[in-house]
């Protein structure tokens, strides 16, 4: 598994610059955070091996567009697990607050 490059990956904090490689191929990527570059760099370096292993094509293009759609994939269904647990939050907080608002009306119906 390669992830940054064989050797130290190479940083430079003037310009916030690392050296990663992916599925053997050295690239010099600038960011805010070279750690979380170099972990993106692992995680895509991963899923296009694990393409290349299913599907044994060794054509980097074809295998980045089909590590691109597994990673599509996963974000999508994250999305989609995500929002629908957002919304039964918001629904649950909803109710709470209508079952407040009955019991302080009725205290306060109680009290007037």
């Amino acid at each position: 598994m390669a992830s940054a490059t064989k050797q130290q990956p190479i940083r430079d904090i003037a310009n916030t610059s690392v050296r990663v490689e992916i599925f053997d191929q050295a690239y010099n990527l600038r960011g805010s955070d070279a750690e979380y570059i170099i972990k993106l760099a692992e995680y895509v370096d991963t899923k296009m091996r694990a393409v290349s292993e299913q599907t044994h094509t060794v054509d980097s293009a074809r295998l980045a567009v089909l590590a691109a759609l597994n990673i599509a994939d996963e974000y999508h269904l994250l999305k989609r697990n995500y929002d629908t647990g957002a919304l039964d939050y918001i629904r649950r907080a909803h109710q709470l607050s209508e079952a407040l608002d009955e019991v302080l009306h009725e205290k306060a119906a109680k009290a007037g």
